[in-house]
């Protein structure tokens, strides 16, 4: 029901309001979700769009199929009626494309960056964009930074590897840019020298991990924290990126990476407390990929290469390792995927072993545990929406389970086209799963208009 339609059939004034009233009311309470940056909406994988399907295939409820000129592990933003997505193209180029998510169509894409290379499963593009709605800001591991509004029309930019040097990190820099509160996060955690490890002590910034904070409107530093860890060698590089915590001890910005989960001021950066035990074994090539999760008043972190995945009472300061981990979970833990949560629930996917466990976030008890059934490896992180859980491997099979009390896959669908390694963003009614090759935009009824 529209506001106007309501108007020419209420009667009386009284009646005009209520109807007008609950038009709106109606209208919020269907109003599709956006898909603004890489963990979605609610910064833990999940949203609350309805309606999606559970099966499909290349042209079934496919609504569009959009060539990309380039393989990323960049998962795409969406907004109302924009996708944005990262990609290399094969002059190397790195470039920002905006699509329209009603038809696929290209709008417009800018070179933001030169220079795309490749190191194991990793380029230079697999950064994930980032919006308000507003403006879209992406960000290259070549340490170019750009920001455009929603017609193409560049705002700023920046080279952060000119002003603070290269990053250093052995599988090419992968975190995204994290927008909340009005303010733009970068993390940086990098390889540096350290007292204890052979590198040769220098006081070079470029040598420096850090977060960085700036002002979305301008691009200007709001202040940056040099984030020291006792870490060695690759032990101190990470992949994942920054997440808020908006809990009873006030906002706090969380990151994990270097044996460390820490939380910082979003005013000033300021280090508020630590909690190590990431790298039991104190490998110093084991790195930290997934980011953590608030989940329940509970932040979830994943140690590397099977360490356990923690979880950690929030709150504190300074180094809370002996008093603020709860739980651990060594079972299936995941080295590369975040987890997600969802509907109360924290599902952890081993990726390797392609084992799903949900897990109770408050105790770290498992209601549930079940294996894809596919024996393919699983980078991508999974999504949460709809009742449903969806996942795609490395190869391009996309695995749907059943969110609820019990481990049931609703279905299996293969894509192909590998290697397949940005998360499925959902938004407005719609799957977007990006392959090495195409972007799909998957929906119950072929599309959804905005």
């Amino acid at each position: 029901m529209t506001k106007l339609s309501c108007r020419s059939t209420c009667r009386g004034s009284r009646a005009t309001v209520s109807c007008v009233c609950l038009a709106l009311l109606i209208g919020m309470s269907s109003r599709a979700e956006n898909w603004p940056q890489w963990r979605g909406p609610e910064f833990n994988g999940s949203t609350t769009e309805k309606g999606l399907p559970a099966q499909w295939s290349k042209t079934e409820n496919v609504a569009w199929v959009a060539p990309l000129p380039g393989y990323s592990g960049a998962t795409p933003a969406v907004w109302e009626d924009s996708v944005f997505v990262s990609n290399p193209d094969e002059q190397k180029n790195l470039l920002l494309i905006c699509l329209d998510r009603r038809t696929g169509k290209v709008r417009w894409q800018k070179v933001v960056g030169v220079g795309n290379r490749e190191k194991g499963r990793n380029n230079m593009a697999s950064p994930s964009p980032v919006t308000d709605g507003k403006r879209v800001f992406s960000l290259f591991a070549t340490g170019d930074l750009a920001a455009f509004d929603f017609a193409g029309k560049e705002l700023w930019k920046r080279d952060l590897a000119k002003e603070y040097g290269s990053f250093v990190i052995n599988w090419i820099y992968g975190s995204s840019p994290m927008l909340y509160g009005g303010k733009l996060y970068v993390q940086v955690l990098q390889r540096g020298p350290h007292p204890d490890s052979s590198a040769q002590p220098s006081d070079k910034p470029e040598h420096e991990s850090f977060l960085l904070c700036l002002d979305p409107q301008t691009g200007k530093n709001l202040w940056r924290h040099v984030r020291p860890t006792d870490a060695v060698d690759e032990s101190q590089e990470a992949y994942s990126t920054p997440i808020p915590d908006a809990g009873k001890q006030g906002t706090e910005i969380l990151v994990a990476g270097g044996d460390y989960v820490t939380a910082h001021s979003p005013d000033t950066g300021a280090e508020l407390w630590r909690c190590g035990g990431l790298d039991v074994r104190h490998e110093h090539s084991w790195r930290i990929v997934p980011s953590p999760v608030v989940a329940d008043g509970m932040i979830i972190a994943c140690g590397p290469k099977r360490d356990p995945v923690l979880g950690i009472k929030a709150g504190g300061s300074g180094l809370v390792t002996a008093t603020n981990i709860a739980w651990e979970f060594k079972e299936f833990p995941s080295d590369c995927t975040t987890p997600l949560f969802y509907r109360q629930k924290l599902f952890v996917l081993d990726g390797d072993r392609q084992m799903m466990t949900c897990l109770e976030p408050q105790t770290g008890a498992k209601a549930w545990q079940g294996n894809l059934g596919v024996r393919e490896i699983f980078r991508a992180s999974p999504t949460g929406a709809d009742g449903k859980i969806f996942c795609v491997s490395e190869d391009g099979t996309v695995v749907v389970l059943d969110a609820g009390n019990e481990f049931k896959v609703l279905s299996t669908i293969h894509v192909g086209e590998s290697p397949v390694r940005a998360s499925i963003a959902v938004a407005h009614g719609e799957l977007f799963i990006r392959t090495a090759q195409n972007l799909y935009c998957v929906g119950k009824t072929g599309h959804s208009e905005p």
